[in-house]
């Protein structure tokens, strides 16, 4: 694919860069780790960026130390919801990626979900549920196979498969115990994809396999028998439509810069939207940087064209 011409030449023009990463999230040891490595790939492209973990001074601390911009790796809650980039146009300080509106619908499953159906996109039927809801009435309507899932957690946690009646209270207090809001869907069987978003354009797909019952948190971040695939296997025409479907998924939330998309395509071939991640992971496990080598893109090129992201859209 073609790619756009970067528009920063010069590692100087981004100045002093905070590497925003940790957090309490439950995702902060994830986190950790992809901050590790976008630091790592900034500093050897001459780029004078610096770690930061963060706390409740945070603010403080970017204006004490008179940081230029911000690259933001936190995953999850506080990082990839909005806050932090609330609280960051509070004192003007330019960060990558979304703004508040894109991170905080592309962190909410059931909200996207919501608008995604009010505009006629394709995602897998679904019910908000809590613990005194009518069980035996949401298997009806939904069926068996079912997943449940926190409405605002990231990289799977607290989301478990219901193959049985007994086990749907057991895995909706599960998730209730990382959000207040829980999410049951339907089971799409299928092949689960991922297509990453840099700058408007879509990277190639990926195909996921795991001998788990999902891609749930092993899978992402454990497990050696894992398998991506990219080319994705699909013909070029299909490939194409589901990368497609993705910008329109994450334009429609608001979303920009950069992020992924996920899908599940059944045994039809028809594409469903699972979720948006407005701050994927950048780990040694991790899908977007799968994707950007099939593009032709390095980690350290990567992570230099997320960080032009800072100046806005429409400059890369």
């Amino acid at each position: 694919m073609n790619l756009p011409q970067q528009k920063i030449t010069d590692a100087k023009a981004f100045g002093k860069v905070a590497v925003l990463m940790g957090g309490r999230s439950a995702e902060r040891e994830v986190s950790l780790k992809s901050g590790a490595a976008v630091l790592t790939a900034l500093q050897s492209k001459g780029i004078d960026a610096h770690g930061l973990d963060v706390s409740d001074n945070v603010l403080m601390d970017l204006q004490a130390a008179q940081f230029d911009r911000v690259f933001i790796i936190l995953h999850g809650r506080g990082g990839e919801d909005g806050v932090m980039q609330g609280a960051l146009e509070t004192i003007g300080m330019p960060y990558t990626g979304s703004g508040v509106l894109g991170s905080a619908l592309g962190m909410d499953k059931l909200r996207c979900k919501q608008m995604w159906q009010g505009i006629g996109m394709p995602t897998p039927t679904y019910a908000e549920a809590n613990e005194a809801s009518d069980f035996a009435g949401l298997i009806e309507v939904l069926g068996l196979p079912l997943i449940v899932k926190p409405a605002s957690e990231g990289s799977s946690i607290g989301m478990n498969k219901v193959v049985d009646p007994s086990q749907l209270a057991h895995a909706v207090r599960e998730a209730a115990a990382s959000d207040q809001r829980v999410l049951v869907e339907q089971w799409i069987d299928g092949t689960e994809y991922t297509v990453a978003v840099l700058n408007g354009e879509a990277l190639p797909a990926i195909r996921l396999q795991t001998p788990n019952a999902f891609y749930d948190f092993a899978a992402k971040y454990q497990a050696t028998d894992t398998s991506y695939h990219c080319p994705c296997g699909l013909t070029e025409d299909k490939e194409l439509q589901l990368q497609q479907l993705a910008v329109q998924a994450f334009k429609s939330v608001g979303a920009h810069g950069w992020g992924r998309v996920d899908f599940m395509a059944d045994e039809a071939s028809n594409f469903y939207l699972l979720e948006v991640n407005t701050v994927p992971g950048m780990t040694g496990h991790s899908l977007v940087p799968m994707a950007a080598k099939a593009a032709g893109l390095s980690f350290d090129e990567l992570v230099w064209r997320v960080l032009e992201t800072s100046f806005g859209e429409g400059v890369v």
